[in-house]
């Protein structure tokens, strides 16, 4: 367990590196002056040359990218070019809104997905597996920012039961939350309703089946316990990927996380805020990411270390 721990800590690491490299280099060679932007465009030449003098702009790029390695490792991602301020404050104050939305998504998907699953393998072929099947197809087809437009249209002008956008009460929990998990929710019944269909064809589950138990205990004591285990290393990852995939909800519901920071950044050309909320969403997707492993380790002694 320990030698594991030590090669996917050892990978967490690389990875980072890797996101934190590219991530410098999309940047760096995007348009655009940072130092014009934090000074003004009315600003002289002369302030915007000791802005970028001050921030190491006027360096070649290897050295912008030692010095920025430099900072990340110390927990400085730089001063934001709008707000003036530093940007892990920032992004440490969207943070609650952007994993309120994600929890709510999964919740979701899990919520519908696993009972979408359940009926499906329970009847095989019937009209419940296949408005199952039709579901999880428009799930995957139907592009998030589509499904947004949609819902805010019907039930934020058609049918006015949810605000339009914003944050600060559950009714602005509930749109985005649903379109967050309605594709979530085609992947977690399918998942369930293969896994199911595979472990009842298990020998323990037909010797249980020969005990002369109950189809309901037959499904709750052996088959469901042992066909969620897909189920939750999907959750684990699935909260990663919504944590670090909320851009597009955040920015058509106007939720205020971190999604919308990035957006934000990207329109104001703020290079700063642009590189520390990308750095910053992949560190914590891959620490999850580990969580979920050794979370799935130890719950299932059947897996084996190698």
């Amino acid at each position: 367990m320990t030698a594991y721990l030590l090669r996917r800590l050892l990978g967490t690491v690389g990875v980072i590196f890797l996101v934190a490299t590219a991530t410098f280099i999309m940047v760096f060679l995007m348009p655009g002056d940072a130092a014009r932007m934090y000074a003004g465009p009315r600003a002289p030449e002369a302030t915007v040359q000791r802005i970028r003098v001050l921030w190491g702009l006027d360096q070649p790029m290897p050295v912008q990218y030692i010095r920025y390695l430099g900072r990340a490792i110390q927990g400085d991602l730089g001063e934001s070019t709008r707000d003036k301020r530093p940007v892990l404050q920032a992004v440490i104050e969207r943070l609650p809104a952007t994993i309120q939305l994600a929890l709510a998504g999964l919740f979701v998907e899990l919520i519908v997905g696993i009972p979408l699953g359940i009926l499906a393998a329970m009847r095989p072929g019937s009209w419940i597996d296949q408005v199952a099947t039709l579901v999880a197809l428009i799930g995957i087809s139907i592009p998030q920012f589509a499904l947004g437009l949609v819902a805010l249209y019907v039930f934020g002008f058609l049918i006015p039961i949810f605000p339009l956008g914003g944050y600060g009460t559950p009714l602005h929990l509930v749109l985005p939350a649903l379109v967050l998990g309605i594709g979530g929710t085609a992947f977690y019944s399918r998942v369930l309703r293969n896994s199911i269909l595979e472990v009842t064809g298990e020998d323990y589950v037909r010797t249980a089946h020969a005990k002369g138990l109950s189809p309901r205990i037959v499904l709750i004591r052996h088959v469901l316990r042992n066909a969620l285990m897909p189920v939750v290393t999907l959750a684990g990852l699935d909260l990663a990927t919504l944590l670090g995939g909320v851009v597009v909800i955040e920015a058509v519901f106007g939720w205020p996380g971190i999604g919308l920071q990035a957006w934000n950044a990207i329109r104001n050309q703020d290079t700063p805020m642009i590189m520390g909320t990308v750095l910053f969403a992949s560190v914590a997707v891959v620490f999850l990411n580990l969580f979920v492993d050794v979370l799935y380790i130890a719950i299932d002694p059947r897996v084996r270390l190698t």
